[in-house]
């Protein structure tokens, strides 16, 4: 593990246009794809192509699998394990398998933290993996289903003996969402029970935040994912290297960011996910902006990317246009 920094998986956001929007800023360490769905994979859809375009850093960027169990039970026949070894022929940096995901649906169908249930499956699944898979092998998972640091580190012990050599920990149970504060001492204490790394993912707020998290009392880095913080400020990574020695300042440009984004998505993804794409964007990136809820109402009742470019760029005009009429009154 050489970087500390990193950009977490997340559906609709970890794209290859948010990927070329925090290069642009310096970028950070590494990059996990959103979720590719094993099935979908093998099964040749038609948007596959978009999921596993490891551009612009191909040798930073990590593919993550998700998916359930062989229908048959037989661990080799389990989608994720060929699908894997389909990725691990693509340039790559990495591959992660989703044991964390929470989403009903996914669950439902055996895959993300439904493998949490079991600690002899999952280790089965991680050791097929490892057959197919010569780059470097990681698991993204929460705490599980009880609040049970024990099992927790059973858990993973067995994937480290399975062949995983890195585990990304988004410590919450599988039950939680964001209301719940993630429990960063899980992520200090597996530190301690593991041999291989162990990355800290969950409420990320600012810059000091992450520089905060990765950097430790002896002066050591640790690595840090970072997730919706990350869409809010894509300059998040370029700010936390700044808060650490020597400190600069750091300041950025939020109208030609925004639009920096549009142009991106419309080059780095398929015309089918423009729309749906922006919106999930902006619904954080607003949150930058002093009438952010009001741009993001605007953005929402658009249906075409030239809609939604349209609202950015009047939003700002409409705000120059209010300073000038303050300015006016005062004089």
């Amino acid at each position: 593990m050489s970087g500390y920094f990193i950009l977490a998986p997340m559906a609709e956001l970890s794209h290859r246009a948010l990927r070329e929007l925090i290069e642009g800023f310096g970028g950070c360490d590494e990059y996990f794809t959103e979720m590719i769905s094993a099935g979908g994979l093998l099964a040749g859809g038609p948007f596959e192509k978009w999921y596993i375009d490891a551009g612009p850093k191909p040798e930073k960027t990590v593919f993550q699998l998700v998916g359930g169990p062989s229908p048959c039970k037989e661990i080799l026949l389990t989608p994720i394990i060929k699908a894997a070894g389909v990725l691990d022929r693509l340039d790559c940096a990495g591959i992660d398998i989703n044991m964390g995901c929470s989403a009903p649906i996914i669950r439902k169908n055996g895959a993300g933290a439904a493998w949490m249930a079991d600690i002899d499956r999952a280790g089965e699944l991680i050791c097929g993996v490892r057959a197919v898979v010569k780059r470097r092998l990681s698991v993204k998972l929460r705490i599980g289903y009880s609040d049970d640091f024990e099992y927790l580190v059973r858990f993973c012990r067995r994937l480290e003996s399975a062949g995983a050599e890195l585990i990304t920990l988004h410590p919450r149970l599988v039950t939680e969402k964001f209301k719940r504060c993630a429990r960063w001492d899980y992520v200090d204490r597996l530190r301690q029970e593991l041999k291989i790394p162990v990355v800290g993912n969950g409420d990320i707020a600012d810059a000091k935040d992450l520089a905060m998290r990765a950097l430790t009392p002896t002066g050591s880095f640790v690595p840090v994912m970072v997730g919706r913080a990350a869409v809010r400020r894509p300059w998040i990574f370029a700010q936390a290297k700044a808060v650490l020695p020597p400190n600069t300042s750091f300041v950025p440009n939020i109208e030609e960011t925004g639009l920096r984004f549009l142009e991106l998505l419309a080059r780095c993804q398929p015309p089918e996910f423009h729309v749906s794409r922006a919106k999930r964007f902006f619904g954080f990136f607003c949150d930058n902006l002093k009438w952010g809820n009001y741009l993001k109402n605007k953005i929402n009742r658009e249906e075409t990317l030239m809609g939604i470019e349209r609202v950015w760029r009047g939003y700002f005009i409409e705000q120059d246009q209010h300073k000038k009429n303050e300015a006016d009154s005062g004089q």
